[in-house]
């Protein structure tokens, strides 16, 4: 067998998605298998899980066991339904979560072949965004972005194409999207925005049709405003509490801090993760020329109008995550990781001879991404880096269970909650605990001024510290982007006048057991700054 046919196995016809559909979800469940099991991470059991936890119990769309943020609710309802259906276990929320990333899958597969008809592209696009490591680890977090990502890559199937748009059909799926994560109204917006445009530069027959279209892609507001009007009106706040908003809109607005945010989004579109290899291939085959197919004609490709929309959407989404968004997390634009590739994918298609080889070097570098971090910050979320931050948790828990079963502890949060919060998986118990924001030098001499207070901490690092952090200037990251430094176990230990016991590393990463020798005890009514 041909080299050729093994690295581009599938034919040029369309295949029906009934067939692609298992296909993708038993591929995706192979490889989070060791993934299933894990407790619940970050903004996980900050809030997507007690949400869905409270709807569950409660009936209630509005969270009580947390802060409400003012999130549509339609991923509790749904991950709701699966634990009403299957239990409330975190493999059943993860078994939940990859079907609607197969969801999203299939509709990449749909979208390519919508817009370029070519099977082998489709089969290269959805395997390199499978693999793209934002997409994979997202693809088994109950987080609300692998949602919203599903539902508006199905609208793009009835809003990109050229021909045969179907204005109505991509409105619900974008409502849909909205529904589920409030940013990706963004979309449709942005699609309405530009049918508009194009509408006062034509006449007749084809601007009605733009305008109709602008009128339909801008209803899928409707749902999302009445949700809106129902948050407002059973709890006072609009767009969810005052500090959720502080931090993710209001002190966002400075002119500077949205400048560097956009240059750190055209990076996350362009170069992070390893993405610059399908980038970097794609912008050097636009050198050569386009290469004929089989029956001597040049080879399909994304018609201009099709390009414009897409380059609108990625500059769309690029501008609105540098306004909007206290953190810069990645998974925010994950719906546009898929168009990245479709576009670098089609370019070799087209263009590259042995350009599937171009695709497998592609797909290699999206593995190493999964396993190797990069040099630079970032959020472990961003590839397997989360299940290493979950598995040192789960060790320092087991540790203090061992040690000091009755201790009242100090930490931070996420572990503040994992400790207190059986149903995130971590413990079955809660536990007494001292929270702190961090474990910066002014968290720590704040811990240290009230030592009556706890009898345990179990501290560990809130933030990825990457090999050429000590490279750059980081006073605007530290100003705009929340960057802090935990102090080291040991300097900890020392301030707060305690004996490091226990200690973790992991690429990066660690986790340490603090003891104390106190003759006061620390009270055991829960307590916290």
């Amino acid at each position: 067998m041909r080299l050729s046919r093994i690295l581009n196995p599938w034919p040029d016809k369309p295949l029906p998605l009934w067939m692609i559909f298992p296909v993708i979800f038993v591929a995706l469940y192979l490889t989070h298998f060791t993934l299933l099991r894990l407790p619940y991470y970050w903004d996980e059991a900050g809030y997507y899980i007690p949400a869905a936890w409270d709807f569950f119990r409660t009936g209630s769309l509005i969270p009580t066991s947390t802060l409400t943020n003012a999130h549509p609710p339609l991923p509790s309802i749904y991950l709701a339904l699966c634990w009403k259906a299957a239990g409330f276990y975190p493999e059943v929320t993860r078994e939940a979560v990859l079907l609607v990333a197969t969801l999203g899958l299939l509709g990449v597969w749909r979208l390519a072949m919508r817009l370029v008809g070519e099977a082998s592209v489709a089969f290269w696009t959805v395997l390199l965004t499978g693999l793209y490591p934002i997409w994979f680890a997202q693809s088994s977090l109950a987080q609300a972005d692998i949602f919203a990502a599903a539902c508006s890559l199905w609208g793009l199937n009835y809003a990109l194409p050229e021909r045969d748009r179907k204005p109505w059909a991509a409105a619900l799926w974008f409502a849909a999207a909205a529904l589920s994560k409030e940013t990706a109204i963004a979309i449709p917006l942005a699609l309405a925005a530009l049918n508009l445009a194009m509408g006062i530069r034509s006449r007749g027959p084809i601007r009605e049709r733009l305008w109709r279209e602008a009128a339909w892609l801008s209803s899928c507001v409707v749902p999302l405003a009445a949700w809106y009007g129902y948050h407002y009106a059973k709890t006072g706040f609009l767009f969810g509490n005052p500090e959720f908003l502080r931090y993710n809109a209001e002190a966002t607005l400075s002119p500077l801090r949205i400048l560097l945010a956009f240059g750190h989004r055209v990076l996350h579109l362009t170069a992070h993760m390893n993405l610059f290899v399908p980038v970097l291939m794609a912008l050097a085959a636009l050198m050569l020329d386009p290469r004929p197919g089989a029956e001597g004609r040049e080879r399909a490709s994304l018609g201009p109008l099709v390009l414009l929309r897409i380059f609108i959407l990625l500059l769309a989404n690029a501008v609105l995550f540098s306004v909007l968004g206290g953190a810069l997390l990645t998974r925010y634009l994950l719906p546009m990781y898929p168009l990245v590739l479709l576009v670098a994918v089609t370019t070799l298609y087209r263009r590259a001879p042995y350009w599937y080889a171009f695709a497998l070097l592609s797909a290699a570098a999206f593995v190493a991404g999964l396993f190797v971090n990069p040099l630079y910050g970032f959020a472990p979320e961003d590839n397997l880096a989360y299940a290493h931050v979950i598995r040192m948790h789960q060790a320092g828990i087991a540790q203090l269970r061992k040690l000091y079963p009755d201790a009242t502890v100090l930490t931070a949060w996420p572990m503040s909650d994992e400790l207190t919060k059986p149903e995130l998986g971590y413990v079955k118990q809660p536990w007494d605990v001292c929270a702190i924001d961090d474990f910066s030098a002014s968290q720590i001499a704040r811990a240290a001024a009230e030592p009556e207070k706890y009898s345990a901490a179990l501290v560990f690092s809130t933030k990825y510290d990457p090999p050429l952090s000590k490279l750059f200037g980081e006073a605007f990251e530290e100003r705009y982007f929340g960057l802090h430094h935990d102090l080291p176990p040991e300097l900890i230990a020392r301030q707060l006048d305690g004996t490091l016991v226990w200690r973790r590393d992991d690429d990066g990463m660690w986790i340490a057991l603090i003891r104390f020798n106190r003759r006061v005890e620390a009270r055991l009514e829960k307590s916290s700054f």
